[in-house]
């Protein structure tokens, strides 16, 4: 990993998150037609209109860096440092009218999440992490909560429907185990956690795109965020997910997971 960022990496990061909420913006809350990928989910003009920009952006101001973004897929992956970009993360939420997605930026050196943005477009909120770095929220500071029990804790995730088989038994042993679970906001919920309302989301079933670039907001807002089994979040991660306000929450999460 690089001992620091680039400044002009994090201001790159910056613009691009300005490019995709100029995007995004005209079309919240309007009779945008909504297509299914292959995958069943979601798609909208505005989520294609706001990865082309940015992918615009990074061809211009740094051609060797990768792309992996969710609408167009991977250029140049294998490169040192490669953006991870998910234009619209809660693409259900923006069509049915709801505030709670954000535009997702990351990137990654040599697999690891190095740095991430969390831009929500209409309220105009913004969390950005770097490794390193104190998180900030639209600029002031950003900390999550103590809170060493998980007796004690509320739980988030997207959607209780993401957990099957044997992760559906994991999720429900820790649902049981939390004060309080509740659900929706995908990207959203992350930053909440990353403020201080919220000490615990777990997820499965995450890609790249959707993950890399909380990572760096959790750490640095005081939190802590790996997979299920422990493990720092990489581009090879499997897609479960553990982010906590209080790190001292991981390890009883992942014993409720595995028990």
């Amino acid at each position: 990993m690089a001992d620091a960022v680039p400044e002009s990496y994090v201001a790159l990061a910056l613009s691009l998150a300005d490019a995709a909420g100029e995007k995004i913006r005209p079309y919240f809350r309007t009779a945008v037609a909504v297509d299914a990928k292959p995958d069943a989910t979601p798609v909208t003009i505005a989520d294609r209109e706001a990865e082309r920009a940015m992918r615009e952006i990074i061809a211009r101001q740094a051609p060797g860096h990768g792309i992996i973004g969710e609408e167009e897929g991977r250029t140049n992956a294998d490169a040192e440092w490669v953006w991870c970009l998910d234009p619209i993360d809660g693409t259900k939420a923006f069509i049915t009218g709801k505030p709670m997605f954000g535009t997702l930026v990351s990137l990654v050196h040599r697999g690891t999440p190095v740095l991430g943005i969390i831009d929500q477009p209409v309220s105009r909120e913004r969390w950005l992490g770097v490794a390193a770095r104190a998180t900030t929220f639209n600029g002031g500071p950003c900390a999550t909560r103590k809170c060493p029990a998980l007796k004690d804790a509320m739980l988030n995730a997207t959607t209780p429907e993401m957990f099957v088989g044997t992760d559906a038994a994991a999720f429900t042993r820790l649902v049981k185990s939390v004060r309080h679970a509740l659900y929706g906001g995908d990207c959203y919920a992350y930053g909440l956690l990353a403020r201080g309302y919220i000490d615990l989301v777990v997820e499965c079933d995450l890609k790249p795109w959707d993950f890399c670039a909380l990572a760096p907001i959790i750490a640095g807002a005081g939190g802590g965020m790996v997979d299920w089994r422990g493990a720092p979040l990489t581009l090879a991660s499997d897609g479960r997910v553990i982010a906590a306000g209080d790190p001292a929450l991981i390890g009883s999460a992942q014993r409720a997971l595995a028990s």
